[in-house]
Formats: structure tokens, C-alpha cells, sequence
């Protein structure tokens, strides 16, 4: 390596606009989410004023985050800070259909306990939910490191821009794409390796819808890949796994997909 690159270096070391590192930016969620539920915790508190300075202590830390990161300069953090934690009680609001959903809808959950402790879509989704209302607030950079952050532990992928109503509910999660412009209806269902993803990534769609709509009470099983901003999946349907649709499907729809299996029976020597 000659002196060239490591000037180079340098330079960009030297430009690289600060931001906290995003072990720091996800612990302050995780102490949101585990002061909204203690059964993510151990630490409890006496009294409903320990409770309120906690809430104080985390807005001002959010304060802190925006003040150093350098893309929210001049974004009132103060002012930031204060709208998304008036907005706390909403995000736990929609947890708690998110919570009940997942009890409803999986056989397996026993408890509201076992979802909140130990099911990764309830992680994910509790992510989403912080990072979508910063999201809003038209804050950048940080929803990403939230939504991203929680990918690499779930291996569910939600983009903060995606639009989730109440009451949904990821099974297993593993390989779950959600883009930035989808928009995600009351009472859905997704299972493992779902996409809802764009038919293409040019950079000139920006500003354009480019991934699907999903409506009310719709069930998509695993492997199914739904691209397109103009595509609608009607309420009430369900769609088979590893169907792929680049077209709306009306409501109350079936889709499967028909594979051709073969089974060769050996002979037992």
C-alpha cells in the first residue's frame, strides 16, 4: 500500500459524519421496550414516578442521539424528542394487537409471556414500530439502524417506511422482506421468507410506490414473493407458498402455487 491510499483514508476518517454507534441507538429501544414490558426485563420499579423519570431519562437521550448525529443538525431535537415520546403510548397500543395476534393466530403460544420473551417477530415488529414513528417524525438515518439492527437479529427485514396496521403477526420471520412503500392491513399474517418487494430498483422510482398493498385479514405463506407498487392483495385472501404475483389478486382470493412432485419408490434389497 503506498502513501496515496493512506491519505486517502484519512480523509474520509476525517469527513465521516458522526453518528453514535448503533449498539447505543439499539439499547435506547431496547430500554423502551423492556420498560413497556417488564417481561423482557428484571428490573422493576415501585412507583409510577420512577416510571416517568425513566420515560424523561430515554427522551433525553434521544435528544442526545440527535444532537450528534450530524444529519438531524438543525431538526430541533428537543422539540423531536418530546413528539415521539408523546406518541409511546400509540406504539404500545399497536404492540398489544401485535401481541395478541400472534397469541391468536400460532397454536404454540401459550402466553402473552412467551411471545413478548421469546418470538422474534414480536422483536422485529417492536422494532418497526419505534423506528416507523421516528420514521414520520422525518428523523433520518436512525430508523434504519433500528429496523436494521433487529434484521441481523431476527433475520426479518421491515422497512420504517412500510405502512403496518394494527394486529399483525409474523410467524417464524426468517427471510420476511417488507419494502419501504408497502402498505400492510389490519389482521395480516405472514409466514418465513415472505417478500413484498418492487418489480425494480431503479433509483428513479424514489419518490414513486413501488411495493405492494396488502389489505385486511389476508394469510401469506411461506416462500411467497408479491412485487409491485401497483399490486393489491384484496382482503380475506390467501396466498399459497412459494406463489409469485406481479398482478392484484380481488378479495376473498385463493392462490396456490401447483408444483409437480414426483415420488420414485426404491426397491428394498
Amino acid at each position: 500500500m503506498n502513501k496515496l491510499f493512506f491519505q486517502h483514508i484519512f480523509d474520509k476518517h476525517q469527513h465521516t459524519e458522526p453518528v453514535p454507534p448503533t449498539k447505543d441507538i439499539a439499547a435506547w429501544a431496547l430500554r423502551i421496550i423492556r420498560l413497556l414490558f417488564p417481561e423482557q426485563n428484571k428490573v422493576y420499579y415501585r412507583s409510577e414516578e420512577e416510571i416517568e423519570i425513566q420515560f424523561k431519562n430515554l427522551e433525553l437521550e434521544l435528544r442526545n442521539i440527535l444532537i450528534s448525529t450530524y444529519q438531524c443538525k438543525g431538526c430541533h431535537p428537543e422539540r423531536r424528542a418530546q413528539e415521539f415520546f408523546e406518541r409511546i403510548p400509540h406504539i404500545y397500543e399497536l404492540l398489544k394487537t401485535d401481541i395478541q395476534a400472534i397469541l391468536e393466530g400460532d397454536p404454540a403460544a401459550k402466553s402473552e409471556f412467551e411471545v413478548i420473551r421469546a418470538y422474534p417477530g414480536f422483536y422485529a415488529i417492536s422494532f418497526y414500530r419505534i423506528a416507523h414513528e421516528l420514521h414520520l417524525l422525518q428523523i433520518l438515518l436512525l430508523p434504519r439502524i433500528l429496523t436494521e439492527y433487529a434484521h441481523s437479529k431476527t433475520g426479518i427485514d421491515i422497512h420504517p417506511g412500510a405502512q403496518i396496521a394494527e394486529h399483525f403477526f409474523i410467524d417464524h420471520g426468517t427471510g420476511v422482506v417488507i419494502g419501504e412503500t408497502s402498505i400492510i392491513g389490519k389482521h395480516v399474517k405472514l409466514y418465513q421468507g415472505v417478500t413484498l418487494g418492487a418489480l425494480s430498483v431503479d433509483k428513479s422510482m424514489v419518490n414513486t410506490k413501488r411495493h405492494p398493498t396488502v389489505e385486511d385479514h389476508v394469510v401469506i405463506y411461506s416462500g411467497a414473493t408479491i412485487l409491485g407498487g401497483n399490486t393489491v392483495i384484496g382482503q380475506h385472501s390467501i396466498i399459497g407458498g412459494n406463489v409469485w404475483l406481479t398482478k392484484s389478486v380481488p378479495a376473498y382470493s385463493t392462490v396456490y402455487h401447483k408444483p409437480e412432485i414426483k415420488v420414485v419408490e426404491r426397491e428394498t434389497v
